[in-house]
């Protein structure tokens, strides 16, 4: 998809000197992948303490005593 853009010289020259892109494309598509990768992280991170998370073993063996407990 083709659009225009009106973006600071300065700010520009900064994205493509961080993102060492081969052209002013790679470095826009750079740029928005790593800031949907920020904000999708910092999503996560606020729902600490929100969710219990653990290992998929642990959650396994629990699944399997509790298969097992519920046959007897």
């Amino acid at each position: 998809m083709r659009t225009t853009l009106n973006i600071d010289d300065c700010l520009f020259q900064d994205v493509l000197s961080i993102t060492k892109a081969k052209s002013k494309t790679e470095a826009v598509r750079t740029a928005l992948t790593e800031y949907l990768r920020m904000k999708r992280k910092e999503k996560i991170l606020a729902m600490r303490g929100n969710v219990d998370i653990r290992d998929s073993e642990t959650l396994r063996q629990e699944e399997i005593k509790e298969y097992e407990e519920d046959r007897q």
